[in-house]
């Protein structure tokens, strides 16, 4: 039994954009967080998927139940794909799709304010790209975008309403 309401997620078989391509792009988007996940010694396989929030090509939040390879692993989470490093997002921290992105974002900045304060980023989120300036800035500027125009029409999930 999931953790987490499933009525304001869409499964993975029903997953339409806002067009075509919107579709296909976060089509596309769920196979690269499947990808993700799978990528891990402790996902043995994905046994279901919902999308949570998706704007094609450049964020999605989708929530899994996988089957755990080991005993520590969580059977449900969160991942969040798209013109992003991707990453995953306990479900503890998170009890919807805003909130999982909004820790998501918070994880990052934390990334992005070690690198530019030249701090060790060993102890925080995985990112799939050097801890270089010029990456900082560039998942800084995502971020700020995500926030401002998608995560800010969540306000209400944000709150627990």
């Amino acid at each position: 039994m999931s953790p987490i309401n499933l009525s304001k997620l869409t499964p993975s078989g029903l997953i339409k954009g806002d067009d075509e391509q919107d579709t296909h792009l976060l089509k596309t988007m769920l196979g690269e967080a499947q990808k993700f996940l799978m990528s891990f010694p402790w996902c043995g396989e994905v046994l279901d998927s919902y999308l949570g929030i998706g704007v094609g090509g450049v964020v999605a939040v989708f929530y899994f139940q996988i089957k755990p390879n080991s005993d520590d692993a969580d059977e449900w989470l969160w991942a969040v794909v798209g013109d992003i490093p991707p990453a995953y997002i306990a479900v503890d921290r998170a009890p919807n799709a805003a909130c999982a992105l909004d820790a998501y974002i918070g994880a990052m900045e934390e990334w992005v304010n070690a690198v530019n304060n030249g701090i060790s980023v060993d102890d925080l989120i995985p990112v799939n790209v050097s801890p270089t300036r010029e990456n900082a800035d560039r998942l800084k500027s995502r971020l700020a975008f995500i926030d401002t125009k998608i995560l800010s029409n969540y306000s209400d999930d944000l709150r627990g309403s």
